[in-house]
This record gives C-alpha cells, structure tokens and sequence, in this order.
C-alpha cells in the first residue's frame, strides 16, 4: 500500500487530539472570563449573546503546550508531522453535521434561531444548513467552529515552526510568513467581538459549507505557505521584504478599518468617521470612509493580506499562491451574492448607494 495513503488514513493519535483541542475550546470558553457581546437581533426580536474570550483561551492552550513540551509530555512537531492524518480526521469530524441536518430537519422550535428552513433538496439543505444558529450543551456551534479553524490555523503554523527550528532550516521567509499570520491571527481574537456582525454569523445558516471551511479549510489551506516553505528554501532580497510588508501593513489597515468602521456603525450610527459624520444612504447604508471608497472595501484588504502571506515563498512555484487565487474567486463569488442580497433588500436605497459608491472592490478597477 503507497506510503502517503497510509499517511492520510485517520489514526487513533489524530482523533485523540482533534477530541482533545475541541474538549479543550468548549470547556475553555464556557469558563475562563469573557466579554459578554450581543449580536444582532434576529426576526423574531430575539438575540444571541457571544463569549468572546478567544485571545485568552488561545494564549492559555499555547501556555499549556509550552509547558507540556517543556516537560516532555509532548512534542510541539506533532502536527507537522501528522498533517495528512489530522486533515482526513477533521475531514471525518466534519462529516458529522449530518447529525446536526437530521436533528434540524426535526426541530419543531420556531425561533430564528433554531427554526428548520427545509427546502426539500436535500444537497441543498445539506450544503446551506436548515438552521441559523444550532447549539449544542449551551454553546453556539457557528461561534464555536470558526473559533476553531483560526486558532487551528495558528497552532499548525507554530508546529511547522517548531518543526524548521528542530531541524535547522529556519528562514527569513518562514519568519516573515509567520509574522504575519500571527499578527493577523491576534487581531482576529483581539477584535473578535467584530465576527458577531459577519455575513456568516448573522445570516448564513450552519451547514456543511460553513462546518467544511470553519474545520478543514482554514487551517489547512491557509497554512499552505507554511508546509511549502518547510520544504523549499527561498531567500529574499532586502527589496522585496520592504515590499512584501508594505502590501501587508496596506491590506491590514484596509481589512481592520473597514471592519472597524462597518462594527462601530452598526452600534452606533451616529459615531464618527476619520473625524466626520457619517453619511448614511436610506437611514441604514454606510457611504463614508471606507464604506464610500468601494461597496466590499474589505474585500480588498482581506486579498491584500492573503498575498503578503504567501509573497515570501517567492514565485518559482504557484503552490503557495493557492489561498490568494482561492480567496480572490470566492470574494468575488460572495461580493455578487451580497450584491444580489441587498438589492432585494434595499430597493430603491441600494440603487442610490451604489450610485455615490460605483466601486465593488476596487476603486477604478472593479
């Protein structure tokens, strides 16, 4: 039998820690102090209330690691050397939302939350989800999943890490890479509050779609550039690491400002931005600031930030730019789903508003 299909067989091991880090994230964040944040109010006048203490529990699991390392109880590698077996495993793990599609298909509860949207297709049903937000034991399986993949996300980076250091092979493009990805990967938990008014927790309802991409495709293909770098040696000249942070310091102020701005408006409508009032389309369209620079400006800052993470394994081969290409097609795919979305929901206001802000994505270009 080939070597790498038994190396892509689930084993006990990879179950064991998969198990382990989601055991570890339910009881983390039910217990350890939190920043208690509203969400939207749903349809039914009913709203959701969100722990966020992602940061904390994140800086404790690494803590715990370090000393589980330091005191031979593990090996921080592990994951690096285990990557094939825990992405079959959470691949598995993922297939598990058919019990959540079965369970939601027989809800009888009629609140917005838990209320089952059957369409009767069931690739549909299965793909899109049947309910908004299910939980289970108490906690909010949206929250809790992509919580999930961003801090899988981290911990596999910091074991391809581990794994350069041991074997001495450690590089200025997987420092630079890494660089990046944990500071994005910090702003995320320290803004986390802001994942509450996304698309996808207000609006897209939990299906095999958003388990697969929470799971599996975050922290595995966003980590892409990372497993590359581990076996392809790139040096980069002095320019083009002066130019690969210029592109992530602009995508970062783009990304986290527009998302700043959308959050800071959405709980008070009346708050400043860059020094000035808003202006607002309808009543409830933000045209100011980044807002009335492009419709998705965040969209751009988002692909800003997916580029510089992969610029530092340099262009001899197209494997690392997989995420940038990915995102840039599934922005656009969702720019126009949103696009189509407000157009039904704002009418006449959405006209207007795309008039003052002819820009989806990027100014002049698109």
């Amino acid at each position: 039998m080939d070597l790498d299909y038994l190396l892509a067989i689930p084993s006990w091991n990879s179950v064991g820690i998969l198990v382990t880090f989601f055991t570890y994230l339910a009881i983390a964040g039910s217990l350890i102090p939190a920043k208690l944040v509203p969400g939207v109010t749903l349809q039914d006048g009913s709203r959701l209330h969100y722990r966020c203490n992602g940061l904390l529990s994140m800086l404790l699991l690494a803590l715990l690691l370090g000393v589980g390392a330091k005191m031979g109880l593990l090996s921080l590698t592990v994951i690096s050397e285990r990557g094939l077996e825990l992405l079959s495993a959470t691949l598995f793990f993922s297939f598990l939302r058919l019990a959540l599609y079965a369970a939601g298909c027989k809800s009888r509860n009629q609140s917005s939350s838990l209320k089952p949207y059957v369409t009767g297709n069931l690739i549909h049903d299965w793909w899109f989800g049947v309910q908004l937000n299910p939980s289970f034991l108490g906690i909010d399986l949206k929250f809790f999943f992509v919580r999930s993949g961003m801090m899988g996300w981290l911990f596999i980076n910091l074991s391809v890490l581990a794994k350069t250091i041991q074997s001495a092979t450690l590089s200025h493009s997987m420092i630079l890479y890494q660089m990046f990805c944990l500071i994005y990967i910090l702003d995320y938990f320290f803004y986390e509050e802001y994942m509450t008014s996304t698309w996808d927790i207000i609006a897209e309802r939990l299906g095999f779609m958003l388990v697969f991409g929470d799971l599996v495709w975050i922290p595995f293909t966003f980590s892409i550039q990372g497993w590359w770098l581990l076996g392809n040696k790139v040096e980069l000249t002095t320019a083009a690491v002066i130019a690969n942070c210029f592109v992530f310091l602009i995508g970062y102020l783009v990304f986290r400002g527009a998302n700043k701005q959308k959050h800071d408006f959405k709980k008070n409508p009346k708050a400043l931005i860059w020094g000035k009032p808003p202006k607002v389309v309808g009543g409830k369209l933000l045209a100011s600031g980044y807002w009335g620079i492009a419709r998705h400006c965040n969209y751009l800052g988002d692909l800003l930030l997916a580029l510089s993470f992969s610029l530092p394994c340099g262009i001899s081969s197209p494997v690392p730019y997989f995420y940038p290409i990915y995102l840039l097609i599934l922005l656009i795919w969702r720019e126009r789903r949103d696009e189509a979305r407000c157009a039904e929901k704002y009418k006449e206001v959405w006209v207007e508003y795309r008039r003052l802000v002819p820009w989806r994505i990027l100014p002049y270009f698109y």
